[in-house]
């Protein structure tokens, strides 16, 4: 489900944010499936249950994950709604692009990567 490096310079939060967020995106995680307990990921990882508390909050706040109390953790839905991680996506996104396009990427290829990486296809690289 989740490795963990610990010789990785990020926090072991972020790593387990990380690859949270990944399962959801990849779909091994669907959209309104339980997250496992705080205390049971934490004990498959062998982690402090803070840590995996810390991490599912980052994930709420991001907007991956959606909290019921007394229920448990689930997959938000993909709402499409504004939020800090979205936007910062968008910024790197942004950044990127105009970097592409100096280096010679004609809009159009540019734009057939963007529809390679909604469809879940890559080309040459890394998928999105």
């Amino acid at each position: 489900m989740i490795s963990l490096n610990y010789r990785d310079a990020r926090p072991i939060y972020e790593q387990v944010r990380d690859g949270l967020r990944h399962l959801v995106i990849t779909g091994a995680i669907a959209e309104g499936e339980r997250f496992p307990s705080v205390r049971a990921l934490a004990a498959s990882l062998a982690i402090n249950p803070n840590t995996i508390q810390r991490a599912y909050a980052a994930l709420e706040e991001e907007g991956y994950l959606a909290s019921e109390p007394g229920r448990g953790a689930f997959a938000a839905r993909g709402t499409g709604g504004e939020n800090h991680r979205r936007e910062e996506l968008l910024r790197q996104f942004d950044a990127s692009a105009r970097e592409l396009v100096f280096l010679g990427m004609t809009l159009e290829e540019l734009a057939e990567r963007v529809g390679m990486a909604g469809s879940g296809t890559e080309k040459g690289g890394d998928a999105v």
